[in-house]
């Protein structure tokens, strides 16, 4: 089997609208959730947190580039720039053909379902051009990446809701594996919408501090109250190991493991059973002992079920109390994006051998498994094998196994 390598990382989130300052932000353990004012403009919705980005365009994009994208597709864009550039790749690399792109969200653009919507209210159609569809539609961020870049090679919408992200990357490390193409583009993307906030808001499974949002989201604490809706864009770019050391790339992980599948059960209701199967199946893949991975960058995202059922897969599937910690309490539910963007800052905690600790976690949950909840102030350790973890509406479970590299 092929060999797979991380080259290149892009961010674009409230902790930072480049990798290095996301980073940098994560080091200082700072929260970004805030109170919007927006947000109490809807009857019926109970929480006003977020955590938003103030975008920052770059400004060799003109309206060319982005004609055909919403907010979603531009942070991709911007992340995906980031890792390009950072890989050092050239246009004929990603033009080759053996390039492909795996990105995904849980949606598309919000804003132009309204043109429909006042289409079929009005019965005229106005203001609706060919961008509109390629704006909302799901796959979008995927193919506006495509279409940029020019790349030729496989294409891999993963519109798996939170798993969105990892998915990509996953089928982006399989494809390569298994030597269907030497370079992936990869990652996950989401723009902020209040829509998205009232998915969880009548499930009562968003946080309600509104007047403390420093103190929200709480992972796996036992007054934590539920999630914070968050936003942006994270991509890597995956490449085989001899095609990354033969144009002398800079080698940031491997990825040495991904497990995916479903729970078959309920759309929106965790099942620990068959997270514990995906985390299993990512050691497996990996070839590993549970007892090698030294840190699991979990999904936590601060509801009550699905943090009870996240550690108790994660304890059953390594039979220890392994360090354990939640980006989600920076940046909120990222939704989309969350599992690229918890795969970078894993892969750069390894590196840098310090690992955040979870916001507003004081008191872990008794309800919650037996893990090393890492809380306070972040810790030092030096990992060769870390997991990231995540799951999904319509019972999608995820598990990426990175590796330190090494030659």
């Amino acid at each position: 089997m092929r060999r797979v390598v991380v080259t290149g990382m892009g961010v674009v989130s409230a902790l930072g609208q480049n990798a290095a300052d996301a980073f940098a932000r994560l080091k200082r353990t700072e929260n970004c959730v805030s109170a919007l004012e927006e947000l109490g403009e809807y009857k019926g919705l109970n929480t006003r947190l977020a955590s938003t980005i103030d975008f920052v365009r770059p400004e060799h994009w003109n309206r060319k580039t982005t004609r055909s994208m919403g907010l979603v597709s531009m942070y991709a864009l911007k992340s995906a720039e980031e890792a390009i550039a950072q890989a050092g790749l050239a246009a004929s690399d990603l033009e080759s053909g053996k390039t492909g792109i795996a990105y995904g969200s849980c949606s598309g653009s919000i804003p132009p379902l309204l043109d429909f919507h006042s289409m079929l209210e009005t019965k005229e159609v106005v203001g609706i051009t060919s961008g509109t569809y390629i704006k909302l539609m799901p796959q979008t961020a995927a193919c506006n990446l495509s279409v940029h870049f020019k790349t030729h090679g496989r294409l891999v919408p993963t519109g798996t809701a939170c798993t969105s992200g990892s998915l990509a990357i996953g089928s982006a490390y399989e494809l390569i594996k298994f030597g269907k193409q030497d370079m992936m583009i990869a990652g996950g993307g989401e723009e902020f919408s209040a829509t998205q906030v009232a998915v969880f808001d009548t499930l009562y499974a968003t946080s309600v501090k509104n007047g403390e949002p420093g103190k929200s989201p709480a992972p796996y604490d036992r007054d934590r109250d539920g999630l914070v809706i968050g936003e942006g864009a994270a991509t890597l770019i995956l490449e085989e190991l001899d095609h990354a050391k033969a144009r002398g790339a800079k080698i940031f992980a491997e990825v040495v493991g991904f497990c995916e599948n479903t729970d078959g059960t309920h759309v929106t209701n965790p099942n620990a059973e068959t997270m514990q199967v995906a985390l299993k199946g990512a050691l497996a893949d990996a070839g590993l002992a549970p007892e090698a991975i030294g840190y699991v960058n979990g999904h936590g995202t601060a509801t009550k079920a699905g943090d009870i059922a996240e550690t108790a897969a994660t304890r059953a599937a390594l039979g220890f109390a392994a360090p354990i910690s939640s980006t989600k309490s920076y940046v909120g539910h990222t939704l989309g994006a969350c599992g690229s963007l918890e795969a970078i800052l894993t892969i750069m905690m390894m590196n840098e051998g310090w690992f955040h600790p979870t916001l507003n976690l004081a008191n872990p949950d008794p309800a919650c498994a037996e893990l090393d909840y890492i809380m306070g102030a972040g810790r030092k350790m030096d990992v060769e094998y870390a997991m990231s973890n995540n799951f999904a509406f319509g019972g999608v479970n995820t598990s990426l196994v990175f590796r330190r590299y090494a030659d």
